[in-house]
This record gives structure tokens, C-alpha cells and sequence, in this order.
């Protein structure tokens, strides 16, 4: 048994999704006994980036916003990507299903881009994190505490820089989410 054998953990992704920021996290979570949901807007298949234009792979969506409850998941997941948090920051159910786990002091992990994603949802004030270099300035001006680090955890929020630092941002979300509820994350 995983550490994560009794954890349900939300992938909140669009199109556009940078392809190894959602797989291996997903396969790592796995690995470690989660089951795991591919929440999207729309039901089907989303697809996956490498950089900024090449499409690769198609995920299976599990369940849409309109189906996904918060209250039956132990974490979440926000893969970065160019388009996917920006896809995310404009749909309301996205951003309120994003609020419902730090209204709850649930772990909450996002790479890359996907802070941008915490930015819309008005979770960063005070909060220490990284990305990637391209947003750091939209986290600072968020509020946000910025580190140029490969992996930051405060208080439940895991985030990292890139998919070079995919290792320590997997071992990192397996422990907030096998760890649960921090007092710290609500907002």
C-alpha cells in the first residue's frame, strides 16, 4: 500500500496542458496508491503540449466542473503549460473549485504556469512559491512571496519551477497530500 491509498486527488486541466507537468505527477500519485480524477470543462479528451507549440498526447477528462465536487477530493493538481491556466482563469467554476480547497486547508500543488491559476483564485497574498521566471512578477505583484527555487511548500502549497524539477515536486505533493488538511492554507 501507497501513502496516498486513501486519497482522491482532482487534476484540474485544460487543453494546452504542459504533457509531462500532468503525467508524471498523475503516474507518481498513482504509484503511491491515489486515485486520481482529470477534471476539465467539457467532457472527452483534453490535450497535452511539449513547449510552446508542439501538441502531443490526448488525456481522458473524468469528470467536468459541472460534476466534480471538492468536498470528495484530498488535494489538488494544477499542471502548468502556456494555455492551460490561462484557459482555467477565465472560467468561474474553475477558479471557485480552486477556492474550495483553501477554504478547506486542503494541499494544493501547481507547476509552471499554473500559479497563474492562484492568481485569478486570490490565494497568494503572503504566500511563499515558485514558477516559472515568466509569471514571477504577476506572483509578486499578487502578493505573492517568489523563490527561484525547484520546489517551495508552505503551508500545503507545493509548487515548482519547470518540468526539470518534476522529481522533487513528486516527492513533495506525495507528502502534503498524504499529510492533509494544514490549518495554514486557508485563505
Amino acid at each position: 500500500m501507497g501513502q496516498l491509498s486513501n486519497r482522491t486527488i482532482a487534476v484540474l486541466s485544460e487543453n494546452g496542458f504542459e504533457e509531462t507537468e500532468l503525467t508524471s505527477p498523475v503516474q507518481r500519485l498513482k504509484e503511491e496508491g491515489a486515485t486520481v480524477h482529470i477534471i476539465s470543462a467539457k467532457p472527452g479528451k483534453i490535450q497535452a503540449m511539449k513547449g510552446d507549440h508542439e501538441w502531443t498526447i490526448y488525456v481522458e477528462v473524468d469528470k467536468t466542473l459541472s460534476e466534480a465536487n471538492p468536498d470528495e477530493y484530498n488535494g489538488l493538481l494544477i499542471p502548468g503549460g502556456v494555455l492551460n491556466p490561462d484557459s482555467l482563469r477565465k472560467n468561474e467554476k474553475a477558479i471557485e473549485f480552486v477556492k474550495a480547497f483553501f477554504s478547506a486547508g486542503k494541499p494544493v500543488a501547481a507547476i509552471c504556469h499554473g500559479p497563474q491559476v492562484l492568481i485569478t483564485a486570490e490565494v497568494v497574498k503572503g504566500r511563499k512559491l515558485t514558477s516559472t521566471k515568466t509569471i514571477k512578477i504577476d506572483l509578486v505583484n499578487a502578493g505573492a512571496d517568489w523563490y527561484d527555487e525547484e520546489v517551495i511548500v508552505d503551508e500545503g502549497l507545493v509548487t515548482s519551477r519547470s518540468p526539470e524539477d518534476l522529481p522533487a515536486f513528486n516527492d513533495k505533493i506525495v507528502e502534503e497530500f498524504a499529510e492533509g488538511v494544514h490549518e495554514g492554507q486557508h485563505s
